[in-house]
């Protein structure tokens, strides 16, 4: 159970509801251990009236009160069990919704690497499927466990006092129980954890499956990603079973180990009332109290299987919550930015492949100036924008910006002060007025209709029936390549940034609404520094400055004029697309 006091510091913060809910389980066993004791006066009052030892009245009489006692015990048991439900269960939810605002808190700072790693199927299942599993042994498992334990001391103790040969026989199932339980228990945690992979592999393949069934449609996929399926399904099947096949012994042994102290209880019972030791209501008595025993016996192995399972599952998401970020915030305090980039000889080597996507690059960009950078792909260009938006961390150099050290910024400074449109433009299953005011949660519609005309995406907009509260599928499918980059675009234009960061954006747009769209982005970031990537000469060749990638390194550099005044690559891309053009 290791991995499980990571939960410690939840109980911690819950723990005056834990408390007053274990003190309301106690009560609520005291008031259940009533019965069985007058129960067994009963028998013994009814006994007493054949044998003729008191009269009918006070047998009556007694009769009655012994009644009264035990329903008012019953109640008084069920009012205390829906109080402790209330109590402990709903502490579980809490920590529910602690533990998944945690894992999602981290998940969210998390460098892109780990992302690269990770399918996003196995991201979901740990922060829904398992957290579920965990937050059983926070609640269930609290509660019935205590409910074990109070019914055990009570139950045991009182049947020693009333009658010890009887308990020391009935009783004796229960350390044979107890070693079956935990040699199973081993079991169970190993093939939980199996299960709980399974799961998330099979959320990986639905996820990834439906995200891509255009493709799969397109190539005609669909039997083959069906058999797949099947496969998956039948090993899940299997793994499900293996798990089941243990669980399933658990329930038969104890009620055969109950059945047992039974047979005791009526045996060596029935001897002792033969001889005059014991009174009849004794052994009913010691009936109720072994049949007392079964659930709790019964959910010993029922709450192992739990907690083996949210170990399991605790495990595995502790085995995420362990990642730490290399890119942290190391600066508290606020740091103003105004935008003035300066590489200085950056190189950039991704981890997870060791490509080397920039190799000792410098250039700088001043505030209100527009830098354009081209080449081919794969040649670093969008590993720039990442750079300046500080999702990785340079290999080797240095990025400043206004002379500081991007290292020494405060993150969230940073980020807020930058404007992001990526090439794959991505929008969420919400509105398209939400879509655009992600990037300025206070906006007016006003405002938001204004970015929309800027990015060359109202008109578009307007002609849907619902227009703005047009509700867009996920990733944004219900709208164009060309309308998504345009939103995306009017988003980054509502948040109005220090720096911009275009990142071919404009890839999906024809050329009369390209150069629309660049006029009004030359407008509204005319005191910016904007930071431009493209295949195409007519989104760069109004930069104050362009830069030519090859291979991570700096082939050209200039303005347009003097880059198409000089042979090479730009000059050679200029004539090749005006020629297209024309």
């Amino acid at each position: 159970m290791k991995e499980l006091k990571h939960l410690n510091k939840y109980f911690k913060k819950h723990w005056l509801k834990l408390l007053l809910g274990i003190i309301i389980t106690i009560i609520a066993r005291v008031f259940s251990l009533i019965m069985p004791s007058y129960v067994s006066k009963s028998i013994d009052t009814i006994n007493a009236l054949a044998t003729n030892i008191i009269g009918k009245s006070e047998a009556k009489t007694l009769l009655f009160e012994y009644i009264l006692i035990i329903v008012g015990a019953a109640i008084l048991s069920g009012l205390f069990t829906f109080l402790m439900r209330q109590t402990i269960i709903n502490v579980s939810r809490y920590m529910e919704y602690d533990l998944k605002n945690e894992v999602f808190d981290h998940y969210q700072i998390l460098n892109l690497d780990f992302y690269k790693r990770n399918r996003i199927g196995d991201l979901m299942n740990r922060i829904s499927e398992d957290i579920t599993q965990v937050r059983m042994y926070g609640g269930p498992v609290i509660m019935y466990g205590i409910n074990t334990l109070t019914t055990f001391v009570f139950v045991i103790s009182l049947m020693f006092i009333k009658a010890p040969t009887i308990a020391f026989y009935s009783l004796i199932p229960l350390p044979i129980l107890s070693v079956l339980i935990y040699q199973i228990s081993r079991i169970i945690h190993k093939r939980s954890t199996k299960v709980q992979e399974y799961l998330s592999t099979l959320s990986t393949f639905a996820q990834e499956s439906f995200s891509g069934i255009s493709v799969i449609k397109a190539y005609g996929l669909g039997s083959q990603i069906n058999k797949e399926v099947r496969d998956l399904a039948i090993e899940g099947k299997d793994t499900s079973m293996d798990l089941a096949k243990v669980n399933a012994w658990f329930f038969p042994l104890m009620i055969l180990l109950i059945g047992i102290s039974n047979i005791m209880v009526i045996y060596i019972g029935g001897r002792q009332y033969i001889n005059n030791e014991i009174s009849l209501g004794v052994i009913a008595e010691f009936i109720l109290y072994v049949n007392m025993l079964t659930w709790p016996v019964a959910v010993v192995g029922w709450l192992t299987s739990i907690v083996q399972r949210a170990e399991a599952s605790q495990k595995r998401i502790n085995e995420f919550l362990k990642v730490r970020p290399s890119i942290k915030n190391e600066v508290a305090t606020k740091t103003p930015i105004q935008g003035k980039i300066e590489f200085k000889e950056v190189s950039f080597t991704y981890e997870d492949t060791g490509i080397k996507a920039l190799n000792a690059i410098s250039f700088s960009v001043d505030v209100g100036e527009t830098l354009a950078i081209l080449g081919k792909t794969g040649s670093g260009k969008s590993t720039i924008l990442d750079l300046v938006a500080r999702l990785y961390d340079v290999t080797e150099g240095g990025i400043f910006i206004d002379g500081t050290a991007i290292e020494e910024l405060n993150l969230n400074d940073l980020r807020e002060a930058t404007g992001a449109v990526p090439q794959d433009a991505f929008l969420f299953s919400d509105t398209i007025e939400n879509n655009i005011r992600f990037g300025k949660e206070n906006a007016d519609k006003e405002e938001i209709i204004e970015v929309a005309k800027e990015a060359v995406v109202h008109n578009n907009i307007v002609g849907f029936a619902k227009q703005y509260e047009t509700v867009l599928g996920e990733r944004g499918i219900t709208l164009s390549g060309g309308q998504k980059q345009r939103v995306s675009i009017a988003r980054a234009l509502l948040k109005d940034p220090k720096i911009y960061l275009f990142d071919d954006c404009l890839s999906a747009v024809d050329t009369e609404t390209e150069e629309e769209i660049l006029k009004n982005l030359k407008k509204a970031s005319s005191e910016k520094t904007t930071l431009i990537v493209s295949h195409r000469v007519s989104s760069a060749k109004n930069a104050d400055k362009i830069i030519v990638l090859e291979n991570g390194k700096i082939l050209q550099e200039g303005t347009h004029a003097e880059l198409n005044a000089t042979e090479g690559y730009y000059q050679k891309l200029y004539q090749d697309q005006l020629t297209e053009k024309e």
